[in-house]
Order: structure tokens, then C-alpha cells, then sequence
């Protein structure tokens, strides 16, 4: 009885997080293109569909019995949507660099309400994803809402979809000409990779780690130079 019992729990539980990704997902397809630019006035006039999936989040405990994927997506998915959040409860502004409050910066605030705790951006990012749940792709994951920032995927990630998508973010992010300029002997990339170098280089170079997704083959002894970060709202 008490495995039936833990059994149908667990379908009840999966059957609600595939429930409330959905709405999540639905926001991303209708207010986000292909290419990552965000619709926030739109997205302002859907916030109370937002808040409802945030509702979710805030009852909601990732289990230890959940597969590392399941949580990485559960992380991944809280982040981009109180980064959407916090994004609209300050809307119209030009950079999520504006946004303070009582001296902290946007990723500094504790508001992203999770399993009945209150995080800040930086904690889910360094203290869960990166620590907990290590993958040098939740770079392309997370979003930070900026113009240089990896593009935000138009979809929700989910247990099934996350090791695919993250492939095809990061394949699309080191290709794309305005965040990394790449040829054979040098490449000037994304400040992400010298400020997150730790995460890129666990399994050899940076350049290894571009040679994975580059479709330009990259020399070993190729030049590298970072660009400057441009923190203007990925919005409309």
C-alpha cells in the first residue's frame, strides 16, 4: 500500500511540474523569437500567467530523488523566470544594470522565492547550478537579460529537452558573428568566457572548449581577446 501510495505521489508530482513548465513554456514561445529578443511590454500584460507558474516555484521543493537533469531544468527555468520578473516589475528601463535596491544589484536582491526559501539570482547561479549542479553550458542557460548575454531560448527546459537544447544554445552562442567573432588563428569572444574561465577549462583549454561547438576550426595557438560586455536590456 505504502509503495502504491509513493508511487502516485510521484506521478502526481511530475504530472504538476510538467503542468506548470508548460506555462512557462507557453510565455517564452509567445513573447520571446527565435533569435532572443524579449517582448517585455507583452510579456507585462501576461505577468499574472508569470506569477502563477512563480507560485509553483515558491511551493515547490526539487527532490533528492529527482534525476540531475530534472533539477538542472527546475534551477535553470526559476532563474530565467524571476530574471523575467524582476525585469517587469522595473519595466520601462534600459539595462537590468539600473535596477537597485537598498544598494544591491539585480542579482544581489533576495526575491526568487523557491520551495518555501528566498534566494538571490547569484546564489541559484554559483551556489546551486555551478556548485551543485556543475555544467559549463548553464552559461548559455541562465540569462541575464543583456545584449551580449547568450541568447534566451524560446522554450522551457525540461528533464527530456535540457541536454539538447544547452547543445544547440551554446552551438548557436559560440557561432553567432555578434557575440564571437571567430576565425582559425584568432578569436575574439564573449567576456562570459574569461569571467566563467574556471567553468570552461575543467577539461582543457578555452579553445578545446570552442572547438566543441565552433564551426570554424580554431588553432590551438590561436590569439584570444575578450569583448566588451554590452549590458543593454535584450528587449524590443
Amino acid at each position: 500500500m505504502k509503495k502504491i501510495l509513493l508511487t502516485l505521489v510521484a506521478i502526481f508530482t511530475l504530472s504538476q511540474v510538467n503542468a506548470q513548465t508548460s506555462i512557462f513554456n507557453s510565455l517564452l514561445q509567445k513573447h520571446v523569437t527565435k533569435s532572443g529578443v524579449v517582448d517585455y511590454k507583452s510579456l507585462k500584460s501576461d505577468e499574472a500567467k508569470l506569477d502563477s507558474y512563480l507560485s509553483y516555484l515558491e511551493k515547490t521543493t526539487p527532490a533528492s530523488s529527482w534525476s540531475e537533469n530534472k533539477q538542472k531544468a527546475f534551477w535553470i527555468n526559476a532563474y530565467n523566470a524571476y530574471t523575467i520578473k524582476i525585469i517587469l516589475e522595473n519595466y520601462p528601463l534600459k539595462s537590468i544594470t539600473d535596477i537597485k535596491q537598498g544598494g544591491k544589484t539585480a542579482w544581489k536582491i533576495p526575491f526568487a522565492k523557491v520551495g518555501g526559501k528566498t534566494y538571490t539570482l547569484d546564489h541559484i547561479e554559483h551556489e546551486i547550478l555551478r556548485k551543485n549542479l556543475f555544467d559549463a553550458r548553464i552559461h548559455v542557460g541562465v540569462n541575464c537579460a543583456s545584449g551580449s548575454c547568450p541568447k534566451l531560448g524560446n522554450v522551457a527546459f525540461t528533464e527530456q529537452n535540457i541536454e539538447a537544447t544547452l547543445d544547440k544554445l551554446m552551438k548557436d552562442f559560440v557561432n553567432d558573428t555578434t557575440r564571437n567573432k571567430i576565425s582559425a588563428n584568432k578569436v575574439q569572444i564573449s567576456s562570459i568566457f574569461d569571467w566563467f574561465k574556471v567553468d570552461f577549462t575543467k577539461k582543457g583549454s578555452v579553445i578545446d572548449f570552442l572547438n566543441k561547438y565552433a564551426t570554424t576550426k580554431i588553432s590551438p595557438k590561436a590569439k584570444i581577446s575578450y569583448l566588451k560586455y554590452d549590458w543593454t536590456l535584450n528587449g524590443k
